[in-house]
C-alpha cells in the first residue's frame, strides 16, 4: 500500500484534533477517543477494516501484556496507603524534621515521596487538610503551601512508573522499568525543587488564603507508626534499585544475585510494597481488605483501559508506515530528543492529560526512534524521559488536577494561572534541560 506523506499527516492531524476534541471539549473519556482515532487514521490512509481491526487488538493486548500487572499493584498501592492514614504520617514526619517555618517546602518533599506511589489528584485531596492547618498556623500564603505540595506531586507523577503516563511510554518505546525510575527520581528532583521555587517566589505577591475547612475521611482511625508508613514506599524503590545495580554486572550464576533480581521486578517489589503497606491497617478484617483492593482494581481498571487504547493508537499509526515517510521528509536527525519533547507538550497543553498527552507521544514516536537517532538503550530512555518533561506543560484550565488544586486550597482561575500554571512550565523546560545534560552522560 503506497501512501503518500501528505495524505499521512493530514489522517495524523485528523485524529490528534478527534482525541483533544473529545476529551478537552466534549468530556469523553480517553479509551473511546483514543479508539475513534484509530479507525479514523487507519480508514483515512486506506487501510482494510480488518487490517484496522487487527492491529487494535494486537497493540491493545500487547501493551497491556507488559503493563496491567503494574498498573493494579502500583495503583492498589496508592489506594492503601491513602485509606490507612500512611501519607499523613510521611506528611508529618518530614514536617516534624523540615520545620513549621520552612513548611513549604516540606510539602513539597512529601508530595514528593507521598507522589511515587499515588496518583498526583489523590496525594492532593488527602494532603490538603494538612495544607490548610499549616496555613492558618505558620501564616504563610495558602498560595505558595498549595503550589509547593502540587507540584511535589506533579513532578513524579509525570516522569516515574507506575503512574501510567510514564509506564506507558516504557512499556511502548521499550525501557527497563527499574532504570526509569531511578533515572526519573533523578530528574524529578530539580524539576521539583523548580515549582517550589517559583511558588515562593509568585506566591509572595499573591493575598493570603485560607480555604474552608474539608473533611478529609481516613478509612484507618489508629495512624501507622513512621517506619510502617515509610517501608512501602521505600523497599519498593530500593529492590528495584538493588536489581539494577546487579544487571550492570551480568551476573545470573551468583545464586543472591538472582534472588535480587527476582526481587526487584517491578511487579514482585511493588507487590512487596502492598504487603508492607498493609501493615499499615490497624484492623485487617477481611471486609476492610476486599473494599481496598477491589478500589484499587477498579481504579486500575480505568487506567488499563486507557493504556491499551494508546497501544492499539501506536500499533495503528506503525502500520501506516509514518515513520518512514517522516525520515524521509524531515531532518529528524538533527530534532533527536527534542522532537518527543515537543510533541508531547503540545499534546498536552492542547487537551489536558499528561497520561493521554504522553501515550499519544509514545505511539507516534516510535516509529521515528531510528530517525530521530535514539534506536538503542540510552535512546529510548532519553526518549521516555523528554516526553515526561513536556508532559508536564502546561497545566491549565483543561487539566482535572488543575480543578483539584483550586477546588480543595480555595485558589481563584487568576492565581492558579500565575503561580501553578507557570510552576509547571518552568518544571518541564528544567526537566528537558536536565534529560539533555544527561544525554553526555549516561
Amino acid at each position: 500500500m503506497d501512501i503518500s506523506l501528505a495524505r499521512v499527516l493530514i489522517c495524523l492531524v485528523a485524529g490528534i484534533a478527534v482525541i483533544v476534541l473529545l476529551t478537552a471539549k466534549w468530556r469523553v473519556h480517553a479509551f473511546f477517543a483514543l479508539a475513534i482515532a484509530c479507525f479514523l487514521v487507519g480508514l483515512g490512509v486506506g487501510m482494510p477494516l480488518t487490517d484496522v481491526l487487527t492491529s487494535v487488538k494486537d497493540g491493545f493486548g500487547n501493551i497491556l501484556k507488559s503493563l496491567g500487572f503494574i498498573i493494579v499493584v502500583g495503583t492498589t498501592l496508592g489506594v492503601i496507603l491513602e485509606h490507612s492514614g500512611a501519607t499523613r504520617v510521611m506528611a508529618n514526619a518530614i514536617l516534624k524534621r523540615v520545620g513549621e517555618k520552612r513548611s513549604a517546602l516540606a510539602m513539597s518533599l512529601t508530595g514528593f515521596i507521598v507522589g511515587l506511589p499515588i496518583f498526583c489528584d489523590s496525594g492532593y485531596i488527602v494532603l490538603s487538610g494538612l495544607n490548610k492547618s499549616l496555613a492558618r498556623t505558620t501564616g504563610i500564603s495558602m498560595v505558595i503551601i498549595a503550589v509547593s505540595l502540587a507540584t511535589g506531586l506533579y513532578a513524579v507523577h509525570c516522569l516515574i512508573p507506575p503512574h501510567p503516563g510514564a509506564a506507558a511510554a516504557a512499556g511502548i518505546i521499550g525501557v527497563d522499568y527499574g532504570k526509569l525510575i531511578l533515572t526519573g527520581i533523578g530528574v524529578a528532583i530539580p524539576a521539583m525543587a523548580v515549582g517550589y521555587l517559583w511558588a515562593n517566589y509568585a506566591g509572595k505577591k499573591v493575598p493570603i488564603v485560607i480555604a474552608d475547612d474539608e473533611q478529609i475521611i481516613v478509612a484507618n482511625t489508629q495512624l501507622p507508626s513512621t517506619l510502617k508508613a515509610f517501608l512501602p514506599v521505600a523497599v519498593p524503590i530500593l529492590l528495584i534499585a538493588i536489581k539494577s545495580f546487579f544487571s550492570v554486572e551480568h551476573n545470573t550464576v551468583n545464586p543472591f544475585v538472582n534472588i535480587f533480581n527476582s526481587l526487584g521486578d517491578p511487579i514482585i517489589a511493588l507487590a512487596i510494597g502492598v504487603l508492607l503497606a498493609f501493615n499499615c491497617l490497624h484492623t485487617w478484617d477481611k471486609e476492610t481488605i476486599g473494599k481496598l483492593l477491589q478500589e484499587g482494581v477498579e481504579k486500575a481498571g480505568s487506567i488499563l483501559v486507557i493504556i491499551g487504547a494508546g497501544g492499539a493508537f501506536g500499533a495503528v499509526l506503525a502500520a501506516t508506515k509514518i515513520g518512514n515517510h517522516l525520515s524521509d521528509a524531515l531532518p529528524l536527525a538533527s530534532m533527536g530528543i527534542f522532537f518527543p519533547f515537543l510533541i508531547t507538550f503540545v499534546l498536552k497543553t492542547a487537551q489536558g492529560s499528561s497520561t493521554v498527552a504522553i501515550i499519544t507521544a509514545a505511539s507516534i514516536v516510535l516509529p521515528l526512534l531510528p530517525s530521530l537517532g535514539l534506536d538503542n538503550e540510552k535512546g529510548h530512555l532519553l526518549c521516555v524521559l523528554a516526553m515526561g518533561a513536556g508532559s508536564m506543560m502546561i497545566s491549565h484550565a483543561n487539566d482535572a488536577y488543575f480543578w483539584v488544586i483550586a477546588k480543595f486550597s480555595g485558589l481563584e482561575m487568576k492565581t492558579m494561572l500565575k503561580v501553578y500554571s507557570v510552576a509547571t512550565i518552568c518544571m518541564g523546560i528544567t526537566s528537558f534541560i536536565i534529560v539533555y545534560l544527561l544525554s553526555f552522560i549516561l
